[in-house]
């Protein structure tokens, strides 16, 4: 099996789909790997790198794209790169289908198979292969290192010959892969952490690591596959008083919470992060799904006219690139050894339930149900 790893062209992408230690062993089971030459540089992985691991470095990027059997991405491809799509090849990459049904239909007329990375189920089998986890593991963590460098103040309480200095209070919104990763090391940086979330299920996972897990009166909201589902507008109303408080108390407010294929919940209105001290800081992982903050500007980071400075960066993972695309290749190395057989042959079992919940398209059409439904509607 050829597989081909271009570099990837979204401004600001930094991440590979696989790192040499990953092309090492893929070539030990008979693969043979072709990387686009600069393709690693972003993720201080070489293409000298890559060739002593065992892949074939080429130049161009339409002779890449013609020689692939599967392609593994990082970004959705853009239109040009649907069109060097070699027909009856395997795209592997994230796509967001639900959101971004056009991509699913063009995909699908260049008779591509698409496995949408972002769709791996939640269960025990997929946890390796869950590329949306341990990228957000990385945004948790980076979402932290931004706040503390954006903080006029430390995040430790320091006891010096000057006087003490008091911790830093953090608030995570949200309790899921990126949130309990936020919790932790704001933790580790010696603040003191409170974190809420829709789900009571996450309470004793945010109390383990140590912080304060704000109870409010309302319905669960937990959903499937581990998600949270929207809540109902009297249970949002009684959130927002409650919330409003806490975020008011805070130095910094990490916003993480998702819904997929839909618009991020605001968690955070304009009036409540009015209500922050001058100097606080809102970093909202979710700026590229709308944001969580109202105030939120995509992509950017900027101090209000009333102090509180609000980080909305985009793709948080690139911005730590060498562990990112470790982790991320490895997700694709699992995700190879699945839905291959014993002969290295790719195998897509439709009865698997990994395979059904990745595969947006086969044979010119678009077989996931959700991503039909939503391409008709569209369409």
């Amino acid at each position: 099996m050829i597989i081909a790893i271009p570099r990837e062209t979204v401004p600001g992408e930094r991440r590979v789909a696989l790192v040499a230690e990953s092309v090492k062993r893929l070539v030990g089971r008979k693969h043979e790997v072709v990387v686009e030459s600069g393709a690693g540089l972003g993720a201080e992985c070489s293409d000298e790198e890559f060739h002593a691991a065992g892949a074939r470095i080429e130049p161009s990027t339409d002779a890449l794209y013609a020689k692939a059997e599967v392609l593994l991405k990082i970004q959705p491809p853009d239109d040009a790169e649907v069109e060097r799509l070699r027909p009856d090849s395997v795209l592997v990459s994230l796509a967001y289908p639900l959101a971004n049904p056009a991509l699913a239909r063009a995909v699908a007329k260049r008779r591509v198979t698409l496995l949408a990375a972002d769709m791996v189920p939640r269960t025990t089998l997929a946890q390796m292969m869950d590329v949306l986890s341990s990228q957000a593991t990385i945004a948790g963590y980076r979402a932290v290192v931004l706040a503390a460098e954006a903080l006029p103040r430390l995040f430790p309480m320091l006891m010096t010959a000057a006087g003490t200095i008091p911790p830093a209070k953090v608030l995570v919104l949200g309790a899921g892969v990126a949130g309990l990763q936020a919790i932790a090391t704001a933790r580790r940086l010696g603040a003191v952490v409170e974190a809420y979330d829709v789900r009571k299920v996450v309470k004793e996972q945010v109390e383990s690591l140590g912080a304060r897990f704000v109870n409010i009166d309302i319905e669960d909201a937990a959903g499937s596959g581990g998600y949270a589902k929207e809540l109902g507008e009297e249970a949002r109303r009684k959130q927002a008083e409650v919330l409003a408080q806490h975020v008011a108390k805070s130095d910094a407010v990490i916003t993480t919470a998702q819904i997929p294929g839909r618009r991020a919940p605001v968690l955070l209105p304009a009036d409540m992060v009015r209500r922050m001290k001058s100097g606080s800081v809102v970093v909202d992982i979710a700026a590229e799904q709308g944001g969580n903050c109202e105030l939120t500007r995509v992509g950017e980071r900027y101090r209000t006219d009333f102090g509180v400075t609000i980080v909305g960066e985009r793709n948080l993972p690139s911005q730590l690139s060498v562990h990112a695309s470790a982790m991320y290749s490895r997700n694709m190395e699992k995700l190879l050894a699945h839905v291959t057989d014993k002969d290295n042959v790719l195998k897509l079992d439709v009865s698997d339930e990994i395979v059904k919940g990745m595969l947006i398209t086969r044979g010119g059409e678009v077989v996931h149900p959700a991503v039909a439904d939503v391409a008709m509607r569209e369409g």
